[in-house]
């Protein structure tokens, strides 16, 4: 695959819904000549229900916020510990299918956790990525003319479970859920950061240039 190069925008810790906008905007602005993107990111706590998203599947949100937003999937949690990478690509240049994009993220976070010695797989008709059953990573994209947005979020220290309790993940009633720091990785997303960069650089074919300024 031809290498391209593409700019990581690390946004360190932000509230859902302004990042999601942004999301919107570069998609709906970008042209065939835009360079890829990605976002790295850590949330603020927010429930966030996908377009096929079921109220009754958040159980007891309390004080944490629900959002109805514009990717596929049913609802997820995003909060403090997780880390959350947003693809911003165009597939049609990378000659990818949206099927084949969705496998290249899932085996990017399992040959992520293969730096851990984790071994994770995949779950027929359940996209995300698995630990003896239990999920460490959702996925939730948007395809809108070819352009990706949305992306994935990975449960990287212990903290980033514990409101997962409040919702059927992703649809599914008592999904286990589990954090890297509870297989023997690290906690801090500082050190999984430059591990999934490589590896999605590896399934894309894009070398990251790091850009200091988010994204307007």
């Amino acid at each position: 695959m031809e290498q391209r190069h593409a700019i990581v925008h690390d946004l360190g810790r932000q509230p859902y819904e302004p990042v999601w906008r942004a999301m919107q905007a570069f998609t709906d602005e970008r042209t065939e000549d835009s360079a890829d993107e990605l976002w790295l990111v850590e949330h603020d706590p927010v429930f966030t229900l996908g377009q096929a998203g079921k109220p009754e599947h958040v159980l007891m949100p309390g004080d944490i916020p629900v959002l109805h937003v514009d990717r596929g999937g049913q609802v997820t949690y995003h909060g403090p510990g997780q880390l959350v990478a947003y693809p911003l690509l165009d597939l049609k240049r990378l000659k990818i299918g949206v099927r084949d994009y969705v496998c290249r993220i899932e085996q990017a976070i399992i040959d992520t956790l293969d730096e851990w010695n984790i071994g994770a797989a995949r779950k027929d008709g359940a996209p995300g990525v698995y630990v003896n059953g239990a999920k460490i990573a959702s996925l939730g994209i948007r395809v809108r003319r070819g352009c990706t947005f949305h992306g994935l979020a990975f449960n990287v220290a212990g903290e980033s479970t514990a409101a997962f309790a409040r919702i059927n993940p992703c649809g599914y009633a008592g999904l286990q859920v589990v954090a890297l720091s509870d297989l023997g990785g690290p906690s801090s997303l500082g050190a999984v950061k430059p591990v999934l960069l490589e590896q999605l650089g590896r399934q894309f074919g894009l070398a990251w240039r790091h850009e200091a300024a988010p994204p307007a």
